[in-house]
């Protein structure tokens, strides 16, 4: 597999199985639609008035859920090519990546962004967010990483 089909191929994936679980989880645990989910993402460009912005700001959101997807699996697949450690163990690799992942979005991007500092969350919450990192985040950022390593 090519670089550039790896990495649009595991931004595709990534971006997916994340929302799909935000979806989901967050339909089932709080009667949440998708479209007040992605508004969400949006709120840390527009913050609060992303609620108010309809289809418009819903469509921001996917489009930055799958940036910051692609920003993940990018930044793993050039760590992948000078640490080759990552490639060589992609899933013990991939989920602590997906691991960490979770931190630095929730203790430092969502903070630094227009939604604001950190809330604390339920346990389920939290336990759903780590999983959904290491196995549908990290995981799939390593494996495609892997996929393409030269030979």
């Amino acid at each position: 597999m090519s670089p550039a089909r790896a990495i649009l191929s595991g931004t595709l994936v990534v971006g997916t199985l994340d929302a799909l679980d935000a979806i989901v989880f967050f339909g089932l645990r709080s009667g949440a639609h998708p479209m007040r989910i992605f508004q969400g993402i949006a709120s840390g460009v527009l913050g609060p008035a992303s609620f108010e912005g309809g289809v418009r700001s819903a469509a921001l959101g996917v489009f930055l859920h799958y940036v910051i997807a692609f920003g993940i699996v990018l930044v793993f697949f050039i760590a992948s090519r000078r640490i080759t450690f990552l490639t060589r163990h992609a899933a013990v690799s991939g989920i602590l990546y997906g691991m960490a992942a979770y931190f630095v979005m929730n203790r430092v991007v969502i903070p630094l962004s227009a939604i604001g500092a950190a809330q604390s969350v339920a346990w389920p919450v939290f336990v759903n967010g780590i999983l959904i990192h290491a196995f549908g985040v990290g995981l799939p950022a390593a494996l495609v990483a892997r996929a393409a390593r030269p030979r």
